[in-house]
């Protein structure tokens, strides 16, 4: 790669890391996987770098890879395992009086099929439309919809009505 381009894509990849990790964060709920997917990611897209002008629109295709790099991190046998009882995340900082209500809603994701889970995320939590998910997981829009409509019966079951606020 001639150093241009390796600039570029320092520049390109220390802007969009943030939304990308906090993607992952949410698909896998643990950061160090979400680091995991993520610098997996990045390291096809630095290796595919040169051919990178036939992309029409970049930050969606390192989207999809990150979310790709997400899912094949859920299909590996070892990310059944855990080594300790509880994960080591803590609470943000400045939002302690949200911990509970975040943790609550966070263990009720955790508990959704992965399916279910990896389109409310995308829907709700990274605001993409359906058109966008559907694309992203390789599915039709009437899946997307009916399993967002599963797994929100699901939430509403499981987190208490006064946990549910509108803004």
């Amino acid at each position: 790669m001639r150093a241009d381009q390796e600039l570029d894509y320092v520049e390109f990849v220390r802007s969009r890391i943030p939304r990308l990790h906090h993607v992952a964060y949410l698909v896998l709920g643990d950061r160090d996987r979400a680091d995991d997917a993520v610098q997996n990611a990045l390291t096809v897209l630095y290796r595919r770098w040169g051919r990178i002008g036939e992309i029409e629109n970049l930050d969606a295709y390192v989207h999809t890879m990150v979310v790709r790099a997400c899912l094949a991190d859920r299909r590996r046998p070892w990310a059944r395992v855990l080594l300790r009882d509880t994960p080591p995340d803590g609470p943000v900082p400045g939002r302690e009086g949200l911990v509970d209500e975040q943790l609550l809603i966070r263990q009720a994701i955790d508990r959704l099929p992965e399916r279910q889970r990896v389109v409310v995320v995308l829907r709700f939590l990274c605001d993409l439309p359906v058109a966008e998910v559907a694309r992203l997981i390789g599915r039709s829009e009437g899946t997307v919809k009916s399993r967002t409509a599963y797994a929100l019966t699901a939430l509403r079951r499981w987190i208490p009505s006064t946990t549910w606020s509108v803004s």
